[in-house]
């Protein structure tokens, strides 16, 4: 999504970025504070940003009958809902302000967790510290290869409960740039990630840099997962599932409120 502006690719006019990897918890704490003029962040960590940030129209990441997955050692059982909300059974989970936390809790809201880094969730299964784990990035791929089981995709979970895709994170611009600036950046985004749907060999080369050991047949798979048409724009069907997953964690307890969604696209 971000090489054509990393790589000068596309015009920016005078605006120049600077890039800055780290992982999504960490980016959705740094937006709490408002350190950052535009970042990628969780859909769950949006409802409490409103006030500060608008949700851009370009780059998000939707599964599409797949998300989130819920692995464990041990096989799965015959109810895994039942089972995660069992007393005394532990899930380890990348942050409690990722989308995935949020869609765990939507479907076991019983469910007892621990916070672990999102590369850490699999050892952390694997040496019996957790019962089961929710994987994010490139896990989803690699469980199996570790010995893991699968016992619930959120995401087909998700498709089931609504007919819709389920949204994860998107990225965000900080209001006080005003609505110029807000717009101009929208352009630029949405540029950069056409420019990396059209160069798509490049684009996965400089993405192997990032792929934490997967080789380059599943960096493309994983790509192709979360980089599409939503990327581009949401779209009505990618809005209505942000509506749709806001509403449902309000009418869960888990947002005091639906939050007012501002989308800023590249078109005004």
């Amino acid at each position: 999504m971000f090489w054509a502006l990393a790589a000068g690719r596309v015009d920016t006019g005078a605006r120049r970025y600077l890039h800055e990897l780290s992982d999504i918890e960490s980016l959705n704490r740094r937006a709490l504070a408002g350190e950052l003029e535009v970042t990628a962040v969780s859909f769950h960590a949006y409802a409490y940003l409103t006030d500060r940030y608008a949700l851009l129209a370009h780059g998000a990441s939707f599964g599409e009958r797949y998300g989130p997955r819920i692995v464990a050692r041990a096989p799965r059982p015959s109810n895994p809902q039942r089972t995660l909300g069992a007393p005394g059974v532990t899930i380890a989970v990348p942050g409690e302000l990722t989308t995935a936390f949020l869609a765990l809790k939507l479907y076991q809201p019983a469910a007892r967790h621990v916070v672990v880094p999102f590369d850490q969730i699999e050892d952390h299964v694997l040496s019996g510290r957790a019962d089961a784990g929710l994987l994010i990035h490139e896990g989803q791929l690699t469980y199996a290869e570790r010995g893991l089981t699968l016992w619930v995709d959120l995401g087909a979970w998700w498709h089931d409960e609504t007919e819709l895709p389920l949204p994860l994170g998107g990225n965000a611009v900080r209001r006080d740039l005003g609505e110029p600036l807000m717009r101009e950046i929208a352009r630029d985004l949405k540029a950069s990630i056409q420019y990396g749907l059209e160069h798509r060999g490049e684009a996965l080369a400089h993405a192997r840099a990032y792929g934490r050991g997967l080789d380059a047949a599943r960096i493309d798979r994983f790509v192709a997962m979360y980089v599409n048409a939503y990327t581009v724009d949401y779209g009505a069907t990618g809005r209505q599932a942000i509506s749709a997953l806001f509403a449902r964690a309000h009418r869960a307890g888990l947002l005091a409120a639906p939050p007012q969604l501002t989308f800023v696209t590249a078109d005004g």
